[in-house]
């Protein structure tokens, strides 16, 4: 099988702590090192980077299955050598594949196909563009929305540099990422609906959505960021920003699946029939007139949920506010002894302390 390869020669004052803090980092998130004849080689998920010395400096030989993969080698080799090594390092030029790339791989530019309302705080945009197979994906769920920003008439768009890190035109106006869930995808169609929450206060994300019109191009970068797992047992939790992820889950889990999802959302007017397995069990959390974020109604409601006595392995993902997600965090991997594969929680939003 083909691999995909790009080398580049590094001039590092201090090569051996530089790549020791690479290394050290990357561990950190799942990577192996091994020693080899004359350096160190970096084993991380699929892909392979190989440090050594030539000469008075440092040569990275990088390879990948794909050039996507390869991309993302090359960025996370160079942009941490530049966070390790600090200011004033000679620039790092790749040679080899993936040197000719001017746009990410996986950035893509979408239209807007057509816009409507879910619930009075729940906006659906419909998107169209190539290659929409691949965000169809239940392992990782969401992608990068580009809100660009205000005050340029034309959309910025991110290219790569020789180096393999994102540049953009206008550093000052480059656009904004926020975080969304694909909420359903038509490959035959070629289209894609991504579910916007909107708020008072609205941010980037928001804005966009209330702003965007059909025909408008937005840019978008992904998948990533985990989601399905297969399991015995499941226990889906999270709040209304959470709502696209857990509606598409409940729609593609088998339909023997067993297992409850805790959802909570601002009042009665924002429940949405959600297509699920029968032995799945959905119940709604309702603030009624509280502020998102104020309440510990989710967090408690996880607590309260009773875990499978039959031995069926269990898989609990939640998606919440910070101060939820903390909580809920700490009471699966404390006090239920969850390990690392049996649930994924995360914090979508943080709610700003009064005052600030």
């Amino acid at each position: 099988m083909k691999r995909f390869v790009a080398s580049a020669l590094v001039e590092l004052e201090d090569a051996e702590a530089v790549l020791d803090a690479l290394c050290e980092h990357m561990v950190e998130h799942g990577a192996q090192v091994e020693a080899d004849t004359g350096g160190r080689i970096l084993n991380f998920r699929g892909t392979r980077a190989r440090f050594s010395r030539s000469g008075g400096s440092t040569q990275v030989d990088a390879d990948a299955a794909s050039l996507e993969d390869l991309y993302f080698l090359r960025l996370t080799v160079a942009s941490h050598i530049v966070e390790f090594a600090g200011p004033g390092i000679p620039p790092i030029v790749w040679q080899g594949d993936g040197q000719d790339l001017v746009r990410p791989p996986n950035f893509r530019i979408l239209e807007v196909l057509a816009v409507r309302d879910v619930t009075p705080h729940m906006r659906r945009i419909t998107f169209t563009g190539s290659d929409i197979a691949r965000f169809d994906t239940l392992g990782d769920l969401h992608l990068n929305v580009l809100c660009q920003h205000a005050g340029r008439s034309e959309p910025q768009w991110p290219t790569v540099g020789p180096d393999g890190l994102i540049r953009w035109e206008d550093e000052a106006s480059r656009p904004q990422f926020r975080k969304y869930t694909v909420r359903s995808i038509d490959k035959v169609a070629g289209t894609l609906d991504i579910d916007f929450v909107l708020h008072a206060d609205a941010g980037p994300g928001s804005a966009l959505a209330e702003r965007v019109q059909p025909g408008e191009r937005v840019g978008v970068i992904g998948p990533g960021g985990g989601g399905l797992r297969p399991a015995g047992w499941y226990l889906l939790a999270g709040d209304e920003t959470a709502l696209p992820a857990i509606g598409r889950m409940l729609e593609h889990l088998p339909q023997d699946a067993r297992g409850k999802a805790l959802i909570e959302v601002a009042d009665e007017a924002e429940k949405q029939a959600l297509r699920h397995p029968p032995q799945i069990e959905v119940e709604w959390l309702l603030r009624d007139g509280a502020a998102a974020g104020t309440t510990t109604l989710l967090a408690d409601a996880v607590r309260a949920v009773p875990f499978p006595q039959d031995g069926a392995s269990p898989y609990v993902w939640a998606g919440c506010e910070f101060e939820a997600f903390r909580s809920i965090r700490a009471y699966l991997r404390k006090e239920r002894g969850l390990g690392k594969d049996e649930h994924l929680v995360v914090s979508y939003w943080r709610r700003e302390a009064p005052g600030t």
